[in-house]
């Protein structure tokens, strides 16, 4: 299996086995985003205002969210976003979460743009990597 940290960053991807050590060893940072108390989009922009430890400030809508994945004065030039619990969000919200891959993946290709990487991984124990 191809390590996800050796090639350029390609959508939503399955997290490696220890993704924080392998990160860390590509001097990646990692910010970890917890979906599985989230029932609505108020509740989805804590949890990543609190994954992205982002201020009370931070405007929580998609364009807010953008904005701070593609600006290098808040965010290292190497990121990845370990999306966890994100399967079962994603079965109970299916809106909402095409509404959230859509910011993710357009942040992602603009990063891609600016020179920087930022990976979108799935942590899910059980995960089928077909599925995404």
């Amino acid at each position: 299996m191809i390590q996800v940290f050796n090639e350029p960053p390609q959508g939503l991807q399955v997290a490696p086995h220890e993704p924080r050590i392998l990160a860390a060893g590509h001097q990646i940072g990692v910010r970890e985003i917890k979906f599985g108390e989230v029932h609505d989009k108020d509740g989805l922009m804590l949890a990543l205002g609190a994954g992205l430890a982002l201020p009370g400030a931070f405007g929580r809508n998609w364009d807010a969210l953008y904005d701070v994945l593609t600006d290098p004065d808040r965010t290292p030039p190497r990121l990845a976003l370990l999306l966890c619990d994100y399967a079962d969000f994603r079965r109970r919200h299916p809106h909402l979460s095409q509404e959230l891959e859509a910011t993710l993946l357009d942040a992602q290709r603009s990063a891609a743009e600016q020179g920087r990487d930022l990976w979108l991984l799935l942590e899910e124990p059980d995960s089928d990597p077909k599925a995404w």
